[in-house]
């Protein structure tokens, strides 16, 4: 996250929110200060005497070209499932402070850049570590494997309209529209994912949520928590270092490697399935994933070259008409695409 220039306070009921829950005294001096990156919520660092913090507040219309709502609700979805992480993982959530579910407003410790980077600036600076990524896949995993089979959590998470929202249909649905000769796989992908309940998803598992501390990764941003189908949280973060390896020179053999690597780290940890059922779905949801980070409703940003999205386009549709029946499979489909070798020490990156 970005800092801007810091500014006045953006409005009177986010200092009251603070004062009352004792995060900040009356007339207290407070800088807030706008952190950039995400386009569903407002976030700002608010420093205080001897100390800072974060406060995030839901946004009902996200901030992209298209026309995209999402009900302000997923914000207390957002701070329960932070709330369940601290529980399993403390250290894989910021320390939480209080929350204001009618006002859609919580406040969480701050992480200096310093010490807690994030992983997409490390990726597209070109500090690409597998092992980084290994953690994030056996961070994921156990948190998924915990919250399998909950029927509490399945109640608490019936969060079906904020996900199609947020997910189903920017992502899927928009895509099939934009590709109407796909409309059938995709909307019976989108089908599929919506009445698959197996696990607490965070539903935005991607590298511009994830920071590299000293502990480990440390998840943010879980506004689209839903108990769903874990196999989208897998193909979501996997699809975003296929992207990368378009963009990032000379670490495509590094990013390629790292998709793999989380994978199987992730996988080692699915107990709550056959192995092999988890596996085949993030692979056919995967394709329709980098699909729709070209087509659908939330671009991504650093695609600019006509040539990648269209080789994005191209190895997407195949494999959406093809599925390969592996995570694995559709990595090496890439490589193969990309031209380039799929393990480290095989040849050369580009």
């Amino acid at each position: 996250m970005t800092r801007p220039p810091a500014r006045a306070i953006p409005d009177p009921a986010l200092a009251d929110f603070l004062t009352a829950h004792k995060l900040a005294a009356p007339g207290e001096a407070a800088r807030w200060t706008p952190l950039a990156g995400g386009v569903s919520s407002d976030l700002w660092r608010v420093d205080l005497p001897g100390r800072s913090l974060c406060v995030k507040r839901a946004l009902a219309r996200l901030k992209v070209a298209a026309d995209w709502q999402a009900p302000v609700s997923r914000n207390a979805y957002e701070w329960a499932w932070m709330r369940f992480a601290s529980r399993h993982r403390p250290d894989s959530v910021p320390e939480l402070l209080a929350h204001d579910p009618e006002a859609g407003v919580f406040a969480m410790a701050y992480l200096p850049p310093d010490r807690y980077p994030m992983w997409k600036a490390r990726l597209l600076d070109g500090e690409v570590r597998v092992a980084t990524a290994a953690a994030v896949g056996e961070l994921l995993g156990t948190l998924h494997a915990a919250s399998a089979g909950d029927a509490a959590l399945a109640a608490e998470f019936a969060t079906d309209d904020n996900f199609h929202a947020l997910r189903v249909e920017p992502y899927l649905l928009a895509t099939a529209a934009a590709h109407p000769g796909l409309g059938e796989i995709l909307q019976g992908l989108a089908d599929r994912t919506a009445t698959t309940r197996l696990a607490l998803v965070h539903g935005d598992i991607s590298p511009k949520n994830i920071l590299v501390g000293p502990s480990g990764p440390v998840l943010l941003d879980a506004e689209c928590a839903w108990y769903g189908d874990p196999a989208f949280d897998l193909a979501f973060c996997v699809n975003h270092l296929l992207l990368k390896s378009l963009v990032v020179p000379g670490r495509r053999v590094e990013l390629l490697r790292s998709a793999r690597v989380l994978t199987e780290e992730y996988v080692r940890c699915v107990d709550w399935e056959p192995r092999p059922a988890l596996d085949a779905r993030a692979a056919s949801l995967l394709p329709a994933l980098l699909l729709a980070r070209v087509d659908g409703k939330s671009p991504v940003e650093y695609l600019t070259d006509d040539r990648h999205r269209l080789f994005v386009r191209t190895v997407a549709s195949a494999l959406l008409r093809a599925p390969a029946p592996t995570v694995a499979d559709v990595l090496d489909a890439w490589a193969t695409a990309l031209g380039a070798p799929t393990e480290p020490g095989s040849g050369r990156p580009d």
